[in-house]
């Protein structure tokens, strides 16, 4: 029996997901551009401050990165093929979706793309 998508619920998820983004997003660029404390410091301070400012814009770039599967899943349901895989068109797995609506694939094309199929025990 195939599972149903409740698709405003999902589309709900989704616009929250990307106001949350956006209000992160924003957040820290404003906090990452924000001048260091000038005071006395010494070169291991320094260091330290411009570790903190590259973690803060790595963190934006992949909040923009979720930004924009969040986006693309909104497209996917406007145009009626949200919860079905890009790869094959398949539908994508219930679960899958309820724990990462913006997902654009099912769990084997997901692997397949990251390299982590499925393990292969050698053989002599």
């Amino acid at each position: 029996m195939e599972t149903v998508l409740n698709i405003d619920q999902h589309k709900q998820r989704l616009l929250e997901k990307e106001k949350e983004l956006l209000t992160q997003i924003n957040r820290a660029a404003v906090s990452a551009r924000e001048p260091g404390d000038e005071t006395a410091r010494d070169a291991g301070d320094e260091s330290v401050a411009n570790e903190q400012k590259e973690q803060q814009f790595r963190e934006i770039e992949a909040d923009r990165t979720v930004l924009g599967q969040v986006r693309e899943a909104l497209r996917r349901i406007d145009n009626g093929t949200f919860g079905k895989c890009l790869v094959d068109g398949e539908t994508i797995e219930a679960k899958r979706l309820d724990v990462l609506p913006w997902t654009p694939y099912c769990l084997k094309h997901q692997q397949v793309l990251e390299g982590a199929g499925p393990l292969r025990t050698p053989t002599l």
